[in-house]
């Protein structure tokens, strides 16, 4: 479900669910949160580095165990970490976190490269920010995020419009930092983390920090806000349409609700 490889001093963390598109299930995102505290806590590992394994990225949260969220789902049993806990430890990871976008990237495949020190994308990778066509709100503090990287306009038509988003556009946008062949994403990844992992890990963390002082107070006051519509839209009937609409296999029918 995930692979953990050391290349030297750099950390490689691959979601290995290709038959579910490497979405987030509750393990999973235990698992993740595991990896990075991990990490941050050893001191052979300078820089992490995150992808997928076969033609996605990651397709987001489970929505199979989103449906069992819902009222009449049947419930699933929370996990150690869970999502907020994955996020906890993306926000406050200390060294270098570069992710490597091998494919598909939805949801929060796609929104965590708001948390991504430097981010590669196969030229062949799509992005999309599915949640006004599943009927919530955006999350992982991408509502504070992506202003950020990408501007007010360009934020909002990327969080509103459910589009797809190619690798192009997403360097443009200033979401992605290179866009690489499929079959060089890699290579050009670890080659760029290599290149950070020889130095101090010390004044990589201290810059890092740096860098980053002040910005953290900004997205856990967008977490709280995410929060709070999440709580208010799920299970509400157009979340409810969405997901029975991609048990089915149709498209949803939002009309009338």
């Amino acid at each position: 479900m995930l692979r953990i490889d050391d290349q030297g001093r750099v950390r490689v963390l691959t979601l290995d669910r290709p038959e579910a598109l490497n979405a987030f299930s509750e393990a999973l995102y235990d698992l993740a949160a595991d990896a990075l505290i991990d990490a941050a806590a050893d001191p052979d590992v300078a820089v992490v580095v995150m992808t997928g394994t076969g033609r996605a990225f990651c397709a987001g949260t489970d929505l199979v165990e989103m449906g069992a969220r819902n009222p009449g789902g049947g419930g699933v049993e929370p996990g150690r970490h869970g999502f907020p806990g994955m996020i906890d430890q993306m926000d406050s990871f200390p060294k270098p976190f570069l992710v490597a976008v091998n494919g598909l990237a939805l949801g929060v495949g796609a929104t965590m490269l708001g948390f991504a020190d430097l981010a590669f994308m196969s030229s062949e990778a799509r992005l999309r920010c599915p949640f006004s066509s599943l009927g919530v709100a955006p999350e992982a503090a991408s509502s504070y995020t992506f202003p950020l990287l990408l501007g007010r306009q360009q934020a909002m038509w990327t969080l509103l419009s459910a589009e797809w988003i190619g690798a192009t556009e997403a360097q443009e946008m200033g979401l992605v930092w290179k866009v690489c062949p499929p079959e060089e994403l890699m290579d050009t990844t670890l080659a760029h983390a290599q290149k950070l992992a020889v130095l101090p890990v010390s004044s990589l963390v201290e810059s890092k920090a740096l860098i980053t002082h002040g910005w953290h107070d900004g997205v856990a006051a967008a977490r709280e806000r995410e929060n709070a519509a999440f709580s208010r839209l799920m299970g509400a009937p157009a979340n409810a349409e969405a997901v029975a609409a991609f048990m089915e296999k149709r498209p949803p029918d939002f009309t009338g609700l």
